[in-house]
């Protein structure tokens, strides 16, 4: 065994047994255990952790960890780059339909096994949202985050700080129910396809390639707008 010091900043108190929050405090961690077997027989899945230090110096989570060392674990830093993609487990199919509303690809089945999610993650470099901590332990997941919130805008809230998420809107671009990009449909093909007050009202339509649903800024539309754009404090605009 070799017992070190462990200091959890910031949510990452949240993860831990209610008497070892609020400070530093021991743990004899088992021989030859790295900082990432630690932290997670502590509760905290890898994927939430950000910057580590050990002993004051930057260490990474394959760290071995050593009798007496001071362990500071910091959480998961607002990230930048690319749009991300996702994949949302079976429990978060309110907080899909948000991401793609914003035009985030976000996969989601509310039957699928975590397994396929370990194997899509992986395979197609998706970000899985979840509320199941130790599915986020498992060592298949390179980039993962534990959603905190019940309530599907407050997790989007959480999602969208976490990954800069307004930094690359494209609200309305992909259908709400199979993720695929919509494209522009003609009026002439929307004959029996949508009432034909809806088709004399209103001058642009979208149709999404995979199930065929049409797709306009109608009055629902405008409610999503401003439902999102109060959850986020940001103007969403327009398609």
């Amino acid at each position: 065994m070799a017992t070190a010091n462990f200091l959890f900043h910031g949510e990452l108190a949240e993860f831990l047994a209610r008497e070892r929050r609020g400070g530093a405090f021991d743990y004899a961690c088992a021989r030859a255990a790295t900082v990432k077997h630690a932290i997670e027989s502590l509760g905290v899945p890898h994927t939430e952790v950000g910057r580590l230090l050990v002993n004051s110096q930057p260490a990474t989570l394959g760290r071995i960890v050593r009798e007496g060392d001071a362990i500071e674990v910091f959480p998961h830093a607002a990230a930048e780059g690319e749009a991300p993609w996702f994949i949302a487990d079976a429990h978060l199919g309110g907080l899909a339909r948000f991401l793609r509303m914003l035009g985030f690809d976000t996969l989601y089945d509310n039957a699928i096994a975590d397994r396929e999610v370990l194997e899509l993650a992986a395979r197609e470099r998706r970000i899985v949202l979840t509320r199941d901590r130790e599915l986020l332990k498992c060592r298949e997941i390179a980039r993962g985050c534990f959603v905190h919130a019940l309530k599907p805008e407050a997790q989007l809230r959480e999602v969208a700080a976490r990954y800069s998420l307004e930094r690359h809107l494209q609200p309305f671009t992909l259908c709400l129910h199979c993720n695929l990009r919509l494209e522009a449909v003609e009026r002439s093909a929307l004959a029996g396809r949508v009432p034909e007050r809806i088709a004399e009202r209103y001058a642009e339509f979208v149709r999404c390639p995979g199930c065929e649903r049409i797709y306009w800024q109608g009055s629902h539309w405008e409610r999503m707008r401003e439902m999102l754009g109060a959850s986020l404090a940001v103007r969403i605009p327009g398609a």
